[in-house]
């Protein structure tokens, strides 16, 4: 079983449904994860493949220290988690549009605190414009299951 599975909400399990439907296969904890310890997630477009980098998220977000009541496990691993697979759905989106914008992040602006992830992002992939649609969307998942939908089917 995935551990990234118990952080998920109805929303992100939906967005799985949605890529797993368009062919797409999970995987946690990949080589790729080591890479830094500040990436949650990857994108391998050529072999269809989403890695969650679960163990990264759970060191990031001290997940042996605050609980969260409701769910036992850490608030910050568990959004960690979340917006590292809708921010890899956006670019399955973008992948079904032709490697385009899937332009629904037209004049949003991202956070200062992700300007950091956005340069280390750009530095590994090399498309600034992609990214930035990435980092915009990833913490609306109606939009990104919208644009699933659209693009994928």
């Amino acid at each position: 079983m995935l551990e990234f599975l118990i952080f998920l909400n109805s929303k992100e399990e939906k967005i799985l449904d949605l890529i797993q439907k368009a062919n797409y296969k999970i995987v946690e904890n990949s080589p790729l994860c080591l890479i830094d310890n500040k990436f949650f997630g990857f994108l391998k477009k050529k072999e269809k493949i989403v890695v969650i980098c679960t163990k990264n998220a759970k060191d990031y977000g001290g997940y042996n220290f605050a609980k969260d009541n409701a769910t036992g496990g850490s608030f910050k691993t568990g959004l960690m988690i979340r917006r590292a697979l809708r921010h890899e759905s956006v670019h399955i989106a973008q992948e079904c549009n032709d490697d385009n914008l899937i332009n629904s992040s037209k004049g949003q602006e991202i956070s200062p605190y992700k300007l950091n992830a956005l340069r280390a992002s750009v530095q590994l992939v090399g498309n600034p414009e992609l990214e930035y649609e990435a980092y915009s969307m990833e913490d609306n998942p109606r939009k990104i299951i919208s644009a699933l939908k659209r693009f994928c089917f």
